[in-house]
C-alpha cells in the first residue's frame, strides 16, 4: 500500500471554473456527422434527422461548447456549400480525409443540432483555401441582422433570426505540412491579423482563436507561437493548442504520466504568450484554446486493409480512426481532465476530439445502437460536477518510474470549491498499474463537511486493464462505489484502487 497527502485550503483558489473547459468537437470525418450525430431514417431519428439517442448520450455527457466543422477537414472546405436546399447542394471530394462529401448536413442543421443539445458553438473558417473576404462573409451571414446580402440569404434559407455565433477559430493546424494551404508562421500571422480585424469589422463581439501549435513536438513549435502572436496579439483572444496521446509498446507506466507532458505543453504556451505580450507591452491577456486533445491510436493511416483507418478510395464517411477504449485510456483521460482543470486559469477552452465515433466517447451503429466509452465517464462526471472557484493543491504522493518522464506522482489530482452550495469536489487518478494508494486529504477552512458521494473508475472485477466497452457490453468499464471515502478527525480518508480515476464529492454538513 502506497500512501499520498493532498491539503486543500479554502484560501488559495486558480480561477473561476471556465464552463467552455469542458468542450467536444464535431468534424466532417468518418462517421462523427453522418450515422454519428445525424442520420435520416434511423429508427431514433427526429424529423429533421438527428439521432435522438446519440442526442441523449450528447446531453448526459455535458458539454458546453462544441467545435465544427473541423479540423483538417476545413482546410478546404466551401462553408457555401452547406447552407440553401439539401438538394440543390454540390457533392464535393474532401482531400483531408480522401472522402466524398455530400453536404447533406451543414450550417444550418448544424445550429439547430447545437441548440438541440444545448451547446455553444465554436465555428472554425478555413484559412487554407480561402482568406478574408470569404471569413468575412459568414460571420456576415451568421450574426448580422438582415437587410444585406449575406444576412438576407440567410433569411431566405430559413433562418431569420442570426445564429449570434461569439467564438470562431482562425483556421486549422496551419503550421502542419498535412494540412491544405499549410503556411509558415509569418504567412499565417498576417493573414490571421487581418481576417481577424475584418471579421470583429463586421461584428465587434466575437471572440477569435488563433491557429498554434499542432503538437509539442512539432519542429515549429514555440518560435510558431510567438511569430504568430507578434502579428496577431491584439486582434485575437486566445491561441490553440492541440495534443494527442497513446500507449507505445506496452509502456503503460510512461502512458499513465502523460499528463505531465500535458502540464509542460500549456506552461509552455503561457510563457511564450506572456513573452509576446511584455516585448509588446499588451495590457489584454490571450489565454489558451486546447482546442483538440484525446487518446488516439495513431497507427495504420492511409490503407485500405484496415476499416478503421483513412482509405485509399473515395467514400462517403467511412469508418474512421474509431479506437476503442480501455480501463487504462480512461484514467489517462481523466488525468488530462485535471491537468485542464489545473491551468484553468489560463486554459478557458478545451475541447475533446471528436463527440461521436471518431476517437469518440461515444459510440454509434449505423441503423443500430449507440453507447457510452470507458472514456465517457471522466468526462461526464467532471462537467456535471466541477463548479465554482478552481483550488490550488499540495500533493504529496509515492512515485512511479517512467521510462519517458522519469519518477512522477503515482496521485494526480484537481478539486473545485463551489461557495454557493457548499461543495467540494476532489478529482482523484492512482497511476500505479498494482499498488493501492492510502489518500488523505487534509481539509482547511472548508467548515464542517460530510462525504456526499465517493466513486472510481477502475478495472471491473474479473477484467483487466484492456477491458474496453464493447456493443455487447456497453456497460462493462463505469463508474462504480468508491467503499470506505470517509470523514476522520477533519480528513478525507480513503483508499484508492490501482490503475483508477476517483471523484469524492464533499459537502457543509446542516446541523
Amino acid at each position: 500500500m502506497s500512501h499520498a497527502r493532498i491539503t486543500i485550503d479554502r484560501d488559495y483558489t486558480i480561477a473561476d471554473v471556465p464552463r467552455r473547459l469542458f468542450g467536444s468537437f464535431v468534424e466532417h470525418m468518418g462517421r462523427c456527422v453522418y450515422t454519428g450525430i445525424y442520420e435520416p431514417g434511423h429508427p431514433m431519428a427526429d424529423e429533421r434527422g438527428f439521432r435522438k439517442d446519440v442526442l441523449s448520450l450528447v446531453k448526459e455527457m455535458g458539454p458546453t461548447v462544441v467545435r465544427y466543422p473541423g479540423g483538417n477537414f476545413v482546410s478546404g472546405y466551401l462553408w457555401e456549400d452547406g447552407v440553401g436546399p439539401a438538394a440543390d447542394r454540390p457533392t464535393r471530394i474532401d482531400g483531408a480525409w480522401h472522402t466524398i462529401e455530400t453536404n447533406a448536413f451543414g450550417l444550418h442543421e448544424f445550429v439547430d443540432w447545437a441548440r438541440a443539445a444545448d451547446v455553444e458553438i465554436m465555428e472554425a473558417i478555413n484559412l487554407g483555401t480561402r482568406g478574408v473576404e470569404e471569413a468575412r462573409a459568414l460571420v456576415e451571414y451568421a450574426n448580422h441582422p438582415g437587410g444585406t446580402y449575406w444576412s438576407d440569404l440567410r433569411s431566405k434559407n430559413g433562418a431569420a433570426d442570426p445564429f449570434d455565433i461569439k467564438l470562431w477559430c482562425l483556421g486549422n493546424e496551419l503550421d502542419g505540412p498535412w494540412q491544405i494551404g499549410h503556411k509558415t508562421a509569418a504567412e499565417y500571422g498576417r493573414l490571421a491579423q487581418e481576417t481577424a480585424k475584418a471579421m470583429k469589422l463586421v461584428d465587434d463581439s466575437i471572440e477569435l482563436v488563433a491557429v498554434g501549435s499542432s503538437n509539442r513536438g512539432m519542429p515549429t513549435f514555440g518560435t510558431w507561437e510567438h511569430t504568430v502572436l507578434t502579428h496577431a496579439y491584439n486582434e485575437v483572444d486566445y491561441i490553440s493548442m492541440h495534443a494527442y496521446y497513446q500507449e507505445h509498446d506496452g509502456d503503460a507506466a510512461s502512458f499513465l504520466a502523460e499528463a505531465v507532458e500535458m502540464d509542460a505543453f500549456i506552461e509552455g504556451v503561457v510563457a511564450t504568450i506572456d513573452a509576446v505580450k511584455i516585448a509588446g507591452r499588451h495590457t489584454k491577456q490571450v489565454d489558451i484554446s486546447f482546442d483538440e486533445w484525446n487518446v488516439w491510436y495513431q497507427s495504420g493511416l492511409d490503407t485500405d486493409d484496415q476499416p478503421h483507418q483513412v482509405s485509399k478510395s473515395w467514400r462517403t464517411h467511412p469508418r474512421l480512426i474509431e479506437d476503442t477504449y480501455s480501463v487504462t485510456d480512461a484514467v489517462v483521460v481523466g488525468t488530462f481532465l485535471n491537468s485542464l482543470l489545473r491551468h484553468g486559469d489560463r486554459v478557458r477552452i478545451a475541447n475533446q476530439a471528436q463527440l461521436v465515433n471518431v476517437i469518440a466517447p461515444i459510440r454509434s451503429e449505423e441503423g443500430g445502437a449507440a453507447w457510452r466509452q470507458s472514456t465517457f465517464w471522466p468526462f461526464e462526471r467532471m462537467a456535471r460536477l466541477a463548479r465554482g472557484q478552481i483550488l490550488r493543491l499540495a500533493v504529496s504522493s509515492s512515485q512511479i518510474s517512467t521510462k519517458r518522464y522519469g519518477d512522477v506522482d503515482a496521485v494526480d489530482a484537481a478539486a473545485t470549491w463551489d461557495e454557493e452550495t457548499g461543495r467540494l469536489v476532489v478529482f482523484v487518478a492512482n497511476r500505479s498499474l498494482e499498488e493501492s494508494n492510502d489518500l488523505t486529504v487534509d481539509l482547511r477552512g472548508l467548515g464542517n463537511l460530510r462525504v456526499k458521494n465517493a466513486e472510481t473508475l477502475t478495472v471491473p472485477e474479473d477484467g483487466d486493464r484492456f477491458t474496453a466497452n464493447l456493443e455487447s457490453a456497453p456497460d462493462s468499464v463505469r463508474m462504480v462505489p468508491l467503499p470506505g471515502a470517509e470523514i476522520v478527525d477533519g480528513a478525507v480518508r480513503a483508499s484508492l484502487p490501482p490503475l483508477s480515476w476517483s471523484v469524492i464529492e464533499l459537502e457543509v454538513a446542516r446541523s
